[in-house]
């Protein structure tokens, strides 16, 4: 018996992340809920699905009581499609994914140069619609590469170009804007605590700014990239003029380049940069839980170095270790040494490929592998 198992009745929390293109984090939390209890059946298991402030970040928050909201709104293409926010009291959580992200594209379509964040403003005022206070604004997993200009332009926002007129959807249009109107912005804006959550604290532009780092991914090819960061920086221009010196200082500053940019707009807007897992843990309830926890079971899809920078698992561990509490990984691919894992706060990670060696099949049947998975870490620290 391992030395976690420090008193008879062990009381389990999972606290995971998505495994990406396989498992939701509730799915997750469920598959090594039934693999524990197989080998311990007396196991007292609390899951707290977690997210960074990419996508996923609204199912967590629903699956820790928040009331899920629905809305059409604009998709990054400009077609209609139905989002979701989650609300609790007077605190939203706003995914930007929902409406502007990757999975609202066509399978293997791509537009780096005129995808827009429109909808995800149309999302935040839902958000203030139904009279939230605090907004937690959770950014990630983007199409997009407009610095926030579609977001801003659907709060009230406009971006005229020389003629007066206003310039069309998408990054590479920004190039046009020369004029930047902030003036019919919503009021209520100015009353709400908007907070910026993102693992990303890359700046609006150069060589670690948003179209360099994140562009390829979203299909951007090296002249779209230049085209995109020269649009941005002008864009900044144009708002620095705008707003003052500010303008500059937000282009620059961390998490500026946050999901194509939209991490600037949301500056612009006054919101406050946060490391996403760090919001998220509180908005929560996790110190709650962690308290009654004596084993803490997180993960995600793929244990790398980008884990290590904030993403789910290292926020969890972080703060688990914090109090004391024993803390290990579940995953899809582990790409870590045990001495960067146990730097981090995790005494052990189990991947999926363990148990299965076939990466294809981990993939397609990643639930039951889990499980088995999970039945491995119940032999090891509960029984």
């Amino acid at each position: 018996m391992a030395d976690a198992a420090v008193n008879r009745t062990p009381r389990v929390l999972i606290a995971a992340d998505k495994f990406k293109g396989s498992l939701t984090a509730v799915q997750v939390a469920e598959r090594v809920t039934a693999g524990l209890r197989r080998v311990a059946p007396r196991v007292e298991v609390e899951s707290l699905p977690v997210a960074d402030g990419g996508d996923g970040t609204v199912d967590a928050a629903v699956a820790a009581g928040f009331e899920r909201r629905e809305v059409r709104v604009a998709g990054p293409l400009g077609d209609e499609v139905t989002a979701a926010y989650a609300l609790r009291g007077d605190i939203a959580v706003v995914e930007m994914a929902e409406a502007s992200g990757l999975q609202r594209l066509p399978k293997g379509v791509f537009a780096p140069l005129s995808s827009s964040t429109y909808g995800s403003g149309e999302l935040l005022r839902a958000a203030l619609d139904a009279g939230a206070r605090t907004i937690v604004f959770g950014v990630g997993g983007s199409a997009t590469t407009d610095g926030g200009a579609g977001m801003l332009s659907a709060l009230g926002a406009r971006f005229l170009d020389a003629r007066g007129e206003p310039v069309a959807p998408g990054g590479a249009a920004l190039r046009d804007v020369e004029t930047a109107d902030l003036s019919g912005l919503d009021d209520r804006l100015s009353a709400v605590d908007l907070v910026l959550a993102s693992d990303v604290d890359n700046p609006l532009t150069g060589p670690k700014g948003a179209p360099a780092v994140y562009g390829p991914q979203k299909g951007a090819g090296p002249d779209d990239v230049a085209t995109l960061d020269t649009a941005l920086a002008h864009f900044a221009t144009v708002l620095e003029k705008a707003i003052g010196p500010k303008g500059a200082g937000y282009a620059s500053a961390p998490g500026a380049g946050a999901a194509g940019g939209i991490g600037y707009g949301a500056l612009v807007l006054g919101a406050r940069f946060r490391p996403g897992i760090e919001v998220m843990l509180e908005v929560l309830g996790f110190a709650v839980a962690l308290e009654r926890a004596t084993l803490v079971i997180t993960g995600e899809g793929s244990l790398d170095e980008q884990t290590l920078h904030g993403k789910a698992p290292a926020g969890v561990a972080a703060a688990a270790r914090a109090e004391g509490k024993e803390v290990v990984a579940v995953c899809g691919r582990l790409a870590l040494p045990p001495e960067a894992l146990g730097r981090a706060g995790i005494r052990r990670a189990y991947p999926l490929t363990e148990v299965e060696p076939d990466i294809a099949k981990c993939i397609s049947d990643a639930g039951p592998i889990l499980e088995r998975v999970a039945e491995n870490i119940g032999r090891d620290f509960l029984v």
